[in-house]
């Protein structure tokens, strides 16, 4: 079994049961998500990707907050995708969200949604659970538009708040196979660099999630 096969069964697993109340329990402890639509601003008729969509949530609340973008997602798991297109049909969205199966670390948008590229893209909370989480920003990179901008939301190294805390995040969050990066500012800067773009960060909330952007162009 290759690795992109063997993390799309484990994601699945996972899962399975979960993605049914999915969205209920993690809007207490996945922060910053909705900081990171407002700020996504995408062109009028612009296109979006997801990486990492999952239920559809992001989606759904993106394609509201900008009426005048088009919305794609994928997503390894093939049992999240059905509650994700379940959602976005009961929100009446199908016409202006897509999504797909597909790795974060290579894909091709072309085949999936004949896009050619993306003027936004982001990563909501994927990164801290995808293996090979730099090649997935480079990927996304790969993919953005001449002044496209990747927008990511992850779990930080919590420096603001009690050892306990953090040891007690930590240890909780392992048993769902997320590892929060201590180096995903470091790494995203490189791949910044890399791609002759910009990179800017924010730490939110003492520490607990990190805010990235970077864009392909410096503005």
């Amino acid at each position: 079994m290759r690795t992109g096969e063997g993390h799309a069964a484990l994601m699945d697993g996972v899962y399975r049961g979960q993605r049914h109340i999915y969205d209920l329990t993690r809007k207490y402890y996945l922060l910053g998500r909705d900081r990171l639509i407002d700020e996504l601003a995408p062109p009028v008729g612009g296109k979006v990707l997801e990486v990492g969509c999952g239920t559809g949530r992001n989606l759904i609340a993106a394609a509201r907050c900008w009426p005048g973008a088009r919305f794609y997602g994928i997503d390894i798991s093939e049992e999240m995708l059905k509650t994700a297109r379940a959602s976005i049909a009961r929100a009446g969205l199908e016409r202006r969200v897509r999504v797909a199966q597909g790795d974060a670390t290579g894909f091709d948008p072309n085949a999936l949604f004949r896009a050619e590229s993306f003027d936004r893209i982001f990563q909501s909370y994927t990164l801290s659970m995808i293996p090979d989480w730099q090649g997935a920003m480079r990927e996304a990179v790969r993919h953005l538009s001449a002044q496209g901008a990747l927008h990511i939301v992850d779990f930080g190294q919590q420096e603001g708040m009690p050892p306990w805390f953090r040891a007690a995040l930590f240890g909780w969050l392992a048993r769902f196979h997320v590892a929060p990066r201590a180096l995903l500012i470091e790494a995203a800067r490189e791949v910044a660099n890399d791609a002759g773009g910009r990179l800017s960060a924010t730490r939110l909330y003492r520490g607990y999630a990190w805010s990235l952007r970077l864009d392909k162009r410096p503005r």
